[in-house]
Order: C-alpha cells, then structure tokens, then sequence
C-alpha cells in the first residue's frame, strides 16, 4: 500500500490532491472487497448474495422489523427485496409474521437457522473490523467514522445517526 513520503497533518488534509482522493477512492474499493470476501465465500455456499447478508444483518439487529422499514433501511426496490426475503422465508431463515397492531404489516425475525448464518456472517467480518480498528488505534477509528458519515447523503444522516443510536439486538 503506498505511503506519504511527508506525512499530513489535519490541515493538509483540507487540501487534497486529486491524486490522494483517487487513491482513497481505490483504498474503499480494495476495503470493501477484503470486507466482503469471506462472508462471500459462506454466502455462496447458500446460493445467495450480498443482499441477503444485509437483509439477515438487519433483521439479527432489530427483530421485528416490518418489511417496509427493511425497504427504507436497505434503500432498494420492493421487487428486489421480496425476491430476498422470499428466498429467506423458503429456506428457513427468516419469519414473516403478521403484526399486532396493524395486519398489514409483516414483521421479520430470524429463525434459529437464520441467527447462525448471521452470526458466521457477521463474525468474520467483525473480526476483520476488530484487528483493523486495534491496529490503526482510537484516533484513526474516529477519523474513519467521521469520513464515513460525511460520505453518506447528507438527508439520510440524521435517519442513519438515529439507527445507530437505538438499542439492537446483538
């Protein structure tokens, strides 16, 4: 991985090069790739893709989720998620009950089958995630968050701050 030669400081940073933008472009490429490649690997052995990993992921931390709420997290098409979710329910993973209070809703829980593929997923990735933040120390862990929130639309900030923010089953 290439180095600053000068190292920057906060100040410098303000300024970036269109080549440093390029190369932290390519950097969140590379990071995403590494981030995803194992639960990949497990994700294939099931026939699915990133979208159900993130649909097992949510509904492991928020059970009871209703599907429109999953749409509004996920941020994709309805046609994209019942296809999902369909695949999830056929296959034992997820539980789609009729709400309480409104009958048409439909909330999400993970079957027991479904809590154990999240937790395989979601503990290489925390694992990755562990060495990572421990290698690059506290104050790069909150440097990175705060790249990270200023790369998401601004609109959906307060919404995202609030979901993290509640308190989830972990």
């Amino acid at each position: 991985m290439p180095q600053d030669r000068n190292p920057t400081t906060g100040e410098q940073l303000l300024f970036l090069t269109d080549d440093q933008l390029r190369q932290g472009i390519e950097l969140m490429f590379f990071a995403y790739r590494g981030f995803t490649a194992d639960p990949d690997l497990i994700l294939e052995e099931y026939s699915y893709g990133r979208a159900h990993h993130r649909a097992l992921h949510f509904i492991n931390r928020r059970p009871g989720l209703t599907v429109n709420d999953l749409l509004d997290l996920l941020g994709v098409t309805k046609q994209s998620l019942n296809r999902v979710l369909r695949q999830l329910v056929d296959d034992g993973l997820v539980d789609s009950r009729v709400g309480t209070t409104d009958r048409r809703q439909r909330n999400l829980y993970l079957t027991a089958t479904g809590t154990a593929l999240e937790a395989k997923l979601s503990t290489t990735q925390r694992a990755r995630m562990r060495k990572a933040y421990s290698n690059a120390g506290p104050q790069a862990v909150q440097g990175f968050r705060a790249v990270l929130e200023q790369i998401i639309e601004p609109e959906m900030r307060p919404r995202i701050a609030r979901l993290l923010e509640q308190k989830t089953h972990d």
